[in-house]
């Protein structure tokens, strides 16, 4: 690994500017994305469209497109000279952004039951990114990123921390109303109840853009923002996207239900 890396980079210097640059090209595409998401939703899920390319098995979409954040990083860690990895600040943030994708690779794909196909172009952008994020996240936290001694003692870390756990936690329980909405047998739609869902549309969705704004913080760098920020636009699009269908399709829906922040939007 270290020698693919050495190809690629002339120096340390160099790659630690493209990883730079990296970050602020993932803020730029936020930007984009929020713009174009204003006149189409993320074509997947409910969502999806055959003008998106040909349908992919949901549980093998969402395996292999995931697999990359989980598989990079362990590379990453393990196959090279990961100078920072032996310290804690970097470890445990390493540590939330895969104890997150080895339940989103490992677990979550092959708990899902029934489920809309994915179109190709949904698939394989989410691919690229896993591999971009992957790479990006990583490899700053494993050979470049330095903290101070204290770091995670200092009121950041420790709120980033416990709001990433937080998230983590309600994005799972989400998941999990979610997949148990319909009976054996049953098909259609149900309105979700339980959990954050009495309070918002997108629990789930809550749940992720809680656990990487909590990363964002615990990690203060211009290369976990950029993530926190693409999710958040991403899926607080998603989010408003279901709360509008919801009501469209159910009369009795919830009406003090908001989308994503409870009580307020």
């Amino acid at each position: 690994m270290d020698a693919i890396l050495s190809w690629l980079f002339f120096s340390e210097e160099q790659e630690l500017y493209i990883l730079d640059c990296m970050a602020y090209f993932m803020d730029f595409m936020a930007a984009c994305t929020f713009v174009s998401l204003l006149f189409q939703n993320v074509p997947y899920g409910r969502y999806a469209s055959s003008k998106y390319g040909f349908p992919v098995n949901v549980k093998f979409a969402w395996f292999v497109q995931e697999l990359p954040s989980l598989l990079l990083p362990l590379c990453l860690v393990l196959w090279t000279s990961s100078s920072k990895t032996s310290l804690l600040p970097n470890q445990l943030l390493i540590a939330m952004f895969l104890c997150h994708y080895v339940q989103r690779t490992l677990i979550y794909p092959f708990l899902i039951r029934g489920g809309k196909a994915t179109p190709f172009a949904s698939f394989a952008l989410a691919l690229v990114f896993c591999i971009y994020n992957g790479y990006l996240q990583v490899r700053y936290l494993s050979h470049y990123a330095e903290y101070p001694a204290d770091w995670v003692t200092q009121p950041r870390f420790i709120i980033g921390s416990a709001l990433w756990l937080v998230g983590w936690l309600m994005n799972i329980h989400s998941d999990h109303i979610l997949r148990n909405l319909r009976k054996p047998g049953e098909t259609g739609y149900k309105i979700p109840r339980g959990g954050m869902f009495e309070y918002v549309s997108g629990a789930n969705f809550l749940g992720e853009i809680t656990e990487w704004a909590g990363f964002a913080l615990a990690g203060h760098s211009a290369h976990s923002s950029a993530f926190s920020i693409f999710t958040t636009v991403v899926l607080a699009n998603r989010a408003v996207a279901h709360h509008k269908w919801y009501l469209a399709k159910f009369e009795d829906y919830p009406k003090s239900r908001k989308a994503l922040i409870p009580f307020l939007f």
